[in-house]
């Protein structure tokens, strides 16, 4: 398949994630909220285990372990620290009863924003090899099913109706694809390897700073333990696709 079409399919297909919250309808809140942290946990051993195993060993391999590539790094983890403390980001893994009723529509615009880079680095990683992009976009989207679930309950609690905050979240989920469509287009003329260590912080930063801090710490030792072996699940899913994709 030509190049292209993985990059538009897979900036498509993850901006139909959006509508995982036709699922939340279905279930009641006390196991939304169970499955959801399983979620959490998963989705940040992946974005860890994507990070440490595929994009930052891709990158050492096409461009060397050098201090522009840590630099890149650097920054796509102090990027998202910076949304965070300047737009109030926050992509949230609690179900609705658990907030204040929130700011909907910064909301949708910090989520546009997130998917709009998320876009970037997918496209990036299809350009180095259809392998390494089908990783990201499988460590991405595990981040994406909690993230747009949470997004969801947040529009809800807000007064939004079901319709329209499935629509409306849609439509931030769908900056993905004018962002890959624009690193394809610019490829020709420019070395987007910087792209790969950029999609790793930005990894990073999730995983640590917003998705384990919510997991970790439990009282209970055995609810603990659960999401400590959902995060390895997560890291042992990239390590097994690594493995048979011959790395």
């Amino acid at each position: 398949m030509d190049i292209f079409w993985w990059i538009l399919g897979s900036s498509f297909a993850m901006s139909l994630i959006a509508w995982i919250g036709l699922f939340a309808l279905a279930l009641n809140e006390k196991t939304l909220k169970k499955i959801l942290l399983f979620l959490v946990a998963f989705s940040a051993g992946s974005l860890i285990g994507g990070a440490f195993l595929h994009l930052i060993p891709e990158t050492v391999a096409e461009a060397g372990a050098t201090t522009e590539m840590f630099l890149w790094l650097l920054f796509g983890f102090s990027l998202f620290f910076l949304m965070e403390q300047f737009l109030h980001w926050h992509h949230c893994h609690k179900v609705p009863s658990e907030h204040k009723k929130p700011v909907t529509y910064l909301i949708l615009v910090s989520d546009a924003l997130h998917n709009f880079i998320g876009g970037l680095a997918i496209a990036g990683s299809f350009l180095v090899s259809v392998e390494t992009g089908i990783v990201t976009w499988l460590a991405s989207a595990a981040h994406e099913i909690p993230q747009e679930l949470g997004d969801f309950g947040i529009l809800i609690h807000g007064g939004w109706k079901k319709y329209n905050a499935l629509l409306f979240n849609f439509i931030s989920a769908l900056t993905i694809v004018p962002a890959a469509m624009i690193v394809y287009f610019v490829s020709s003329g420019v070395d987007t390897t910087f792209l790969l260590p950029f999609a790793a912080g930005n990894f990073i930063y999730i995983a640590s700073s917003d998705l384990i801090p919510e997991v970790k710490g439990k009282e209970n030792l055995k609810e603990g333990l659960a999401y400590f072996f959902s995060f390895l699940t997560g890291i042992l899913l990239m390590l097994g696709v690594r493995i048979v994709f011959g790395g």
